[in-house]
């Protein structure tokens, strides 16, 4: 009998933003037009047509707001709003285990990991990545590096790789929903819980990752200077629209 193939997402808003000095309110629920950021980056995963469920790892103490936001918002393919952890792979596990309760077979589910925090992804980049898993198993969303990259040796020397060759992971990054569970589950295991994002994770425990390049924007809002970039394009967008730039 053939498997149910489903794709869906796990967002993860669980940090605190102490980098954007937001003072009270996590950088994730920031307003632009009166609407938070993660409403933003929701309602791209929510109005995909492949994209079938969506669980957002959240900050304790704001699961009740965020879970206002959804509905205030009409996010309809938000299935579970869960705690967030200690690091982002504790809240990214957290996720990923709602959506495996909910899923009948994970080894047929596409999973896409993405920041509540990067709202200038776009629709094409979402088909890309699921496409891509299904392709290898893995796959990873980046932009082409536009400068020279410069790695430091041991020695104290440097290393300049070619820049052809240097592309800068971005997201999302994008799984079969079986396999990276199971490599949390090997990672907490074996006490390790701050890799720096499932990526990293994924190749510790030899994964093979794709490639998919996406748009230049697609940002990670974490100071106020990404915060006054994603006003911008956001403004820029909404006039190409009222105008027909």
């Amino acid at each position: 009998m053939m498997c149910e193939e489903k794709n869906v997402a796990v967002i993860f808003a669980g940090g605190s933003g102490r980098r954007m000095n937001a003072g009270a309110r996590p950088k994730q629920f920031l307003e632009l037009h009166e609407k938070p950021i993660i409403v933003y980056t929701l309602e791209l995963f929510d109005r995909h047509p492949q994209i079938d469920a969506v669980y957002v790892a959240c900050i304790e103490g704001w699961i009740s707001y965020m879970e206002r936001l959804v509905d205030k918002y009409a996010l309809h393919k938000v299935r579970a709003v869960v705690v967030g952890g200690e690091t982002g792979q504790d809240s990214i596990f957290n996720g990923l285990q709602a959506a495996a309760e909910d899923c009948k077979n994970v080894d047929s589910t596409v999973v896409l990991i993405h920041d509540g925090v990067r709202p200038l992804i776009n629709a094409q980049t979402i088909s890309d990545n699921i496409h891509e898993a299904r392709r290898c198993g893995s796959c990873i969303t980046c932009v082409p590096a536009t400068e020279t990259f410069v790695v430091r040796e041991a020695d104290g020397n440097i290393n300049i790789p070619s820049r052809q060759d240097c592309l800068i992971a971005r997201a999302p990054q994008t799984f079969m929903l079986g396999d990276i569970l199971q490599a949390h589950q090997h990672a907490r295991q074996e006490g390790y819980h701050n890799y720096i994002d499932s990526l990293t994770l994924m190749k510790h425990y030899g994964a093979r990752i794709g490639t998919v390049v996406g748009p230049m924007e697609n940002i990670k809002i974490t100071t106020p200077t990404d915060y006054f970039i994603f006003k911008a394009i956001v403004e820029a967008r909404e006039n190409s629209q009222i105008f027909g730039i």
